[in-house]
């Protein structure tokens, strides 16, 4: 099997599993949001020490501790994913995994402007014209839901700051990983002992099946972060690109066939509106990587580059 064929699987394996997060999450009740974080946090620091002593990599973890700058921005990484894991179970265990799945679909436009006001990085006109497009779009679920989709928008907000946080360190995943888990395991312990402490810790009291599902948490979260990192290394950007909708257009599927939740006209149009500016970006991203080779492969030395990449 080729390398390119080899990074597609690993590509679509991630996005696939990301999408099937809400039927995993469901099955942990009646655990609380807290607890499944808290979990999902210790158990992926346990599994990636495992993975990081099978491959050998304790030196150069040693090595990357000795740098305060850096484990400073792995530990505003670790926050933001912290965030966003927390947000995306609470938005399954409240039945708004429609609305979760919103914010994914919008997080392409937020690392856009994410791009432009923190990263200097000038639009082009379509780009503008997604953004505006997806600005009208949360403006219309805003009046449907009676409030903003304040669940979409940190989820899209926390992980665009995650994969700008991540694109700075440009560290290896699984270094990355583990720094970021172990991070947040001492919080997620105390959390844990709390439940405990108050007789609300779920993990041991329902079922085995129950218990084995709440340990496996941290497998299920490294494995597709491990399947995207090699993903990456294999495929172009573009097709990275066209990729991360698999996982949010799962989500809202699940969310509306498989646990009913409501789609009202209105909601499904400002969802349409989604989708067109996505389209529109998705169509400029594909336009401009045409260009790109066409200029290398015609010798010009300027080419056009991407106003926006992916951590």
């Amino acid at each position: 099997m080729s390398q390119l064929r080899l990074g597609y699987l690993y590509g679509f394996g991630a996005y696939a599993l990301w999408g099937f997060f809400p039927a995993y999450f469901k099955l942990l009740k009646p655990s609380g949001p807290i607890e499944v974080l808290a979990h999902r946090i210790a158990w992926s620091a346990l599994f990636m020490v495992l993975v990081l002593t099978a491959v050998r990599r304790w030196r150069q973890i040693a090595a990357l501790l000795r740098r305060p700058a850096t484990v400073g921005g792995i530990a505003l990484a670790a926050v933001f994913i912290g965030v966003n894991w927390g947000t995306y179970i609470y938005g399954v265990n409240v039945d708004r995994v429609v609305e979760t799945s919103l914010g994914y679909f919008i997080n392409p436009l937020v690392v856009i402007v994410l791009g432009v006001f923190v990263l200097g990085e000038r639009l082009r006109p379509a780009q503008w014209a997604a953004v505006g497009v997806g600005t009208f779009a949360v403006l219309v679920l805003a009046v449907d839901y009676g409030h903003p989709p304040w669940i979409a928008l940190i989820l899209a907000c926390s992980f665009a700051l995650y994969g700008l946080t991540k694109k700075r360190l440009a560290l290896p995943p699984a270094d990355g990983l583990f720094v970021e888990s172990a991070v947040l395991t001492l919080p997620a312990l105390a959390a844990l002992g709390w439940l405990a402490f108050s007789g609300d810790l779920t993990f041991g009291q329902v079922s085995t099946g129950h218990t084995l599902l709440l340990a496996a948490a941290g497998v299920i979260t490294a494995i597709p972060l491990l399947m995207f990192a090699g993903a990456a290394n294999r495929i172009p950007f573009t097709g990275l690109g066209m990729l991360q909708y698999v996982a949010p257009t799962l989500q809202l599927a699940l969310g509306v066939f498989a646990f009913h939740e409501p789609m009202p006209p209105a909601r499904l149009f400002g969802f349409g509106l989604v989708w067109l500016a996505l389209a529109v970006f998705t169509w400029d991203g594909l336009r401009n990587a045409r260009r790109n080779r066409l200029a290398l492969a015609t010798g010009d030395a300027t080419p056009l580059t991407p106003a926006t990449t992916r951590a």
